[in-house]
């Protein structure tokens, strides 16, 4: 039975929105501590205290709205903006000498934290807007604007539209990333559906193909249609015209989530000499080692099937008279097996014919199953000595593909 595997990867918006939310309560803090050691400069104490009381309550409540894109709404951005804005100009009501000194303000740097938010929520075009009525309350505050003024109301302007920029270049490179797991995901469904058609329905055909044409009369019609679905079958494998696994990005929380359909795992491993061992016969013989050769389930399983595979072109194209050879090698680091045949071997140039041809036994059935493994195969033959194919697969997963020559 089949079973739906669902891997999320997190967004990368969520590493800023979580740094964003730190920052708002660290400044929150920093802004009241400022104004307790400052105390006795303020000639309406009562204004900076309410002030900072409605600051700190608001900080508090709303670290919710800023867990998330989505909860961070453009109502709370035009509210947390507005507290800002008029945490600035109560500045000079609370201190007289605010205008014409270049001491902090009432919120201080956590009006900052309000101009990230639009930055992380909407780009750099809204870290624009945000910061330039930033800017202008801080211009109006101070009646005489000094150079220290001018040039913090700057640096948080090119700062901000600066992040605001990057987290679109993120949000672009989430997208592309998206689609690339979808394409991978595709292509790797059509390879392990044409891997098993070739497994089975086209060697059928093949076999009905040869068996009419030998036989003659009705039979040989039978092997011409056989031929002709067997020819369709090829063409629509190679063109890929197989359905897709699923990757679809939340909206929700701008996670990339990835469905693929795996079979469910056996649990524990396998011996593979248990599943190679029913190839031996008197054209096949198999040298195995003496104590169990133990892979996981699925790699255990696609490794027989590409052996089968090896062996069914040996039978193929080797003559029914050629003797075959499987040796398996077991390394701490991994599993090789060597399957041997003493044909007439493979003319230069006819593996890449075959493919062309829509004909992909070897680059499917046989390098693609060691590739999704994390392993290689590698196909050696000399014209009239033999072909002899090594597969290799590595104990532990990868966790990637492996190189195939």
């Amino acid at each position: 039975m089949a079973k739906r595997v669902r891997v999320v990867r997190m967004s990368v918006e969520q590493p800023l929105w979580r740094a964003l939310t730190a920052y708002r309560i660290l400044t929150m803090l920093y802004a009241i501590l400022l104004a307790v050691f400052g105390r006795d400069k303020y000639e309406r104490p009562w204004v900076a205290i309410a002030f900072l009381t409605v600051m700190a309550v608001w900080t508090l409540a709303t670290l919710p709205k800023v867990s998330g894109a989505v909860a961070c709404t453009k109502r709370f951005l035009g509210t947390d903006l507005a507290l800002a804005l008029a945490g600035i100009l109560l500045t000079p009501l609370a201190d007289f000498q605010a205008q014409h000194m270049d001491g902090p303000t009432l919120p201080s740097i956590w009006t900052a934290g309000s101009v990230l938010a639009f930055a992380i929520k909407g780009g750099w075009r809204w870290a624009a807007f945000a910061s330039t009525f930033v800017a202008a309350a801080n211009l109006i505050e101070r009646a005489e604007p000094s150079r220290d003024t001018l040039h913090n109301v700057l640096l948080v302007w090119v700062a901000s539209i600066a992040i605001g920029y990057v987290v679109e270049v993120a949000r672009a490179s989430e997208r592309t990333l998206a689609r690339a797991l979808e394409i991978e995901a595709a292509t790797r469904e059509r390879e392990r559906l044409a891997r098993d058609i070739h497994d089975s329905v086209l060697q059928v055909l093949a076999m009905v193909q040869r068996r009419g044409t030998a036989i003659g009369g009705e039979a040989a019609e039978l092997g011409r249609m056989a031929g002709e679905q067997e020819v369709a079958l090829r063409t629509l494998v190679s063109s890929g015209l197989v359905p897709p696994t699923r990757v679809s990005e939340d909206a929700a929380e701008g996670a990339v989530v990835r469905t693929v359909e795996t079979d469910d795992d056996e649990p524990g491993e396998t011996d593979l000499r248990a599943l190679l061992a029913p190839h031996a016969g008197s054209r096949v013989s198999f040298a195995e080692p003496g104590a169990p050769v133990l892979l996981p389930p699925p790699a255990a399983m696609e490794l027989a099937a590409a052996v089968s595979a090896a062996l069914d072109n040996v039978r193929v194209h080797a003559g029914e008279g050629a003797q075959a050879w499987i040796l398996v090698e077991d390394w701490p680091e991994e599993v090789i097996v060597t399957v041997r045949d003493d044909g007439p071997g493979i003319p230069d140039g006819r593996l890449a014919q075959a493919e062309g041809e829509g004909r992909l036994g070897v680059a499917l059935s046989i390098r693609g199953r060691l590739r999704e493994l994390g392993g290689t195969a590698e196909l050696i033959s000399v014209p009239g000595q033999g072909t002899e194919v090594e597969l290799k697969v590595p104990k532990v997963s990868r966790g990637k593909a492996g190189s195939v020559r």
